[in-house]
């Protein structure tokens, strides 16, 4: 699912061909060199700040984690002899972060005997420093769905979520916590041409100014936190855990994982969908690391197969009504309730705001749908009778074949007899949820009722 991720967006970001990189005088740019050899001594210094610019070097509160002597592309040391290393300890936040402020990591790896602060001019230097930072709290929408019980104007909701909604609004925005991150450095000294590193990688490869040569790629990696892990930060909370983790990792690794968490390509489809997307990944992650393996290839080549059997039933079904010439044997009127319940089941997705891809496929069958009936009977529009007297009626005939056979005979029959059962079953239905079941408004119940009855008994 990685590898496909990473196709598609790569596909969608290809640009015009990359032209033939050159330096000032013309001649070919020579390819750049890793600024930290193979099995540099290096140093480690994290820093815990709420500003997004660190300078507060001086400050001992805000080192959060040192660790000197590392070895750059050592993949045998550590406590599990896999080159890993963690730190475990608690953030003081401050009245700030408490209420919405943002909460920054400033990592900085130097050779050793550096130092990462510019101001000790003995011990700093700029080409054995290499610096990345990121926000480490993030910022979810949480939605409160005002329902009630339309009959009585009670609801089971918490009064306080009732509170927040009435001061805040049905969407509040609130930074939230994972107490896991990881920093990989990337084991790599490829000889990359600046200007010609291939997306998304670019947006990690720096590249010094002066000298040309590039800075080991630090990546924050936190593809396996589950949002289900995320907790709220408020007013509660005065220190937050935090385990962090240095690890090496390949290249080839990295760019599954770069290519995973880039979401600039679909920038036109809005926040909303990349939280939708990022709750229905949990799911993803949890049966890659919960699931046995065979029932979770099974798994794979089951949806597959289903993705591919719902192509071909669009295909057949537009394929055998389109050649259809006779409906000796057919029911119209279940085209008709087709229609009305793939309507139903789009105007019901949209009000309760689900997955883009479902409305999609949903509006791809109501389509399929409509057309139908353009196959089954004679659309006409009647220009001379006009619906107020501005736009032409449409008007409905049955097929001769369909009228002519006893088809159109056994077809009143069979809905005749089925509306005995179903008319008092969706009479007990719209009850039922009116009495028992909250609802948003009217609008709503009429939705949801339809919804839950078609599941049901269409």
């Amino acid at each position: 699912r990685i590898f496909i991720i990473w196709a598609i967006s790569s596909w969608f970001r290809r640009g015009p061909a990359p032209q033939e990189q050159s330096s000032t005088g013309g001649t070919p740019r020579a390819p750049s060199r890793n600024l930290f050899p193979k099995d540099t001594l290096m140093d480690l210094y994290v820093y815990i700040s709420e500003h997004e610019h660190f300078t507060d070097f001086n400050v001992s509160s805000a080192l959060f984690w040192q660790k000197r002597d590392l070895v750059y592309g050592d993949w045998t040391s550590g406590e599990n002899a896999d080159g890993c290393y963690e730190h475990y300890g608690e953030v003081d936040i401050s009245q700030s972060v408490q209420q919405n402020g943002s909460i920054y990591i400033h990592v900085y790896f130097t050779k050793s005997g550096f130092h990462p602060d510019p101001r000790q001019k003995n011990l700093y230097r700029r080409l054995a420093t290499v610096h990345t930072s990121r926000m480490i709290n993030k910022y979810k929408r949480r939605r409160f769905q005002k329902t009630k019980n339309l009959l009585t104007g009670e609801t089971e909701a918490d009064p306080e979520m009732i509170k927040r909604a009435e001061d805040y609004g049905p969407v509040e925005v609130i930074s939230h916590w994972h107490p896991n991150l990881t920093i990989n450095m990337v084991d790599d000294h490829t000889p990359w041409v600046k200007g010609s590193v291939p997306p998304p990688l670019d947006q990690y490869v720096k590249f010094d100014a002066i000298s040309g040569d590039y800075y080991p790629i630090l990546y924050f990696n936190d593809y396996w936190n589950l949002q289900k892990d995320y907790f709220p930060i408020n007013e509660t909370l005065q220190r937050l855990p935090f385990r962090l983790s240095f690890c090496p990792l390949s290249l080839w690794r990295w760019q599954l994982y770069a290519a995973q968490s880039t979401k600039s390509p679909w920038n036109f489809l809005g926040e909303d969908l990349y939280e939708q997307s990022d709750e229905e990944q949990d799911s993803v992650k949890v049966a890659l690391l919960e699931t046995n393996p065979y029932l979770l290839a099974l798994t794979i080549i089951v949806s597959i197969v289903h993705s591919i059997f719902e192509f071909l039933a669009f295909k057949n079904d537009i394929q055998f009504w389109n050649s259809r010439q006779s409906l000796e044997g057919l029911s119209v009127r279940s085209v008709f309730f087709g229609v009305f319940q793939s309507l139903v089941v789009l105007l019901y997705i949209l009000d309760n705001e689900t997955n883009f891809v479902v409305q999609v496929s949903v509006f791809i069958g109501l389509l399929i749908d409509l057309w139908k009936i353009t196959k089954v009977m004679d659309v006409r529009l009647d220009r001379e009778n006009k619906v107020a007297g501005v736009f032409p009626r449409i008007t409905f005939k049955d097929k001769s074949t369909y009228i002519e056979s006893s088809t159109k005979v056994y077809d009143d029959m069979a809905f005749r007899y089925l509306s005995w059962i179903l008319f008092p079953l969706l009479g007990c239905y719209a009850v039922y949820s009116l009495l028992y079941l909250e609802h948003k408004g009217w609008y709503s119940w009429v939705l949801s009722m339809l919804y839950g009855f078609l599941l049901t008994f269409g």
